[in-house]
């Protein structure tokens, strides 16, 4: 009986991703990236363990590693959501973020606009602050 309630709840609602629980990111020192990270950005730090640290996001998991092959580095662009584009920009590069640019539009929905400044880690991996600001 229970296989066949399994069997049409799956039949219901076709399987779909939808929430994200870690994002990894590889690095080349994990001491370096951490104290970025943690002192820079202004990340929680949840733990560390060899070769690893791994960061709160609102829920989201973000993982530091050192690459299995060390060879091989990758990384996707992690956006963080700001309500104050100018003010994180400004706390940041006051605590040494080097940014490749000044906060700029890109672009202009309905209701607000999208802002958006990016940056580089330690390792040179892409990351972004985004702001999505309200119209009056």
């Amino acid at each position: 009986m229970v296989k066949r309630s399994m069997e049409s709840a799956t039949q219901a609602a076709p399987f779909g991703l939808s929430a994200i629980g870690q994002i990894g990111v590889t690095v080349t020192d994990i001491d370096r990236s951490i104290a970025f990270y943690r002192d820079i950005l202004g990340m929680k730090l949840l733990f560390q363990v060899p070769n690893m640290g791994f960061f709160d996001c609102a829920g989201v998991r973000l993982m530091l590693s050192i690459s299995e092959r060390p060879s091989e580095t990758y990384s996707s662009i992690l956006y963080f959501k700001v309500p104050d584009i100018r003010q994180a920009f400004e706390t940041m590069s006051g605590r040494g973020a080097a940014f490749e640019g000044e906060p700029h539009l890109i672009a202009r929905m309905p209701d607000h606009d999208l802002w958006m400044v990016f940056f580089r880690d330690p390792d040179r991996n892409l990351l972004a602050l985004m702001s999505e600001v309200p119209r009056g």
